[in-house]
């Protein structure tokens, strides 16, 4: 069962472009393996956060729309939460209309 979610993550701002360009790319295998596609990403750029996260004051927020099937969810947490890059995350599912 394919299902549409949303996932909000904060990247470090020291990242590079190139290096945030591979996270992006990695992902996209995370949600493809997952039988996926991106549906859009939205790049919010540098944003100050409301506390410091590992030092940092200042957050890269990337917003990301997808769709993917129910195992998804733990491949993308496990993701997340090895790249020492992303600094916060949330995935959510979104309300069907």
């Amino acid at each position: 069962m394919v299902r549409e979610y949303e996932a909000l993550f904060v990247l470090n701002p020291s990242l590079e472009e190139e290096a945030r360009a591979a996270l992006m790319e990695r992902l996209s295998g995370v949600i493809a393996g997952a039988k996926g596609e991106i549906a859009k990403v939205d790049e919010w750029g540098k944003r100050r956060l409301a506390y410091e996260v590992q030092d940092c004051r200042e957050g890269y927020y990337i917003l990301v729309d997808f769709k993917a099937s129910l195992s998804a969810g733990p491949e993308l947490e496990r993701f997340f939460k090895l790249n020492e890059g992303v600094l916060r995350h949330l995935i959510v599912k979104r309300e069907e209309s």
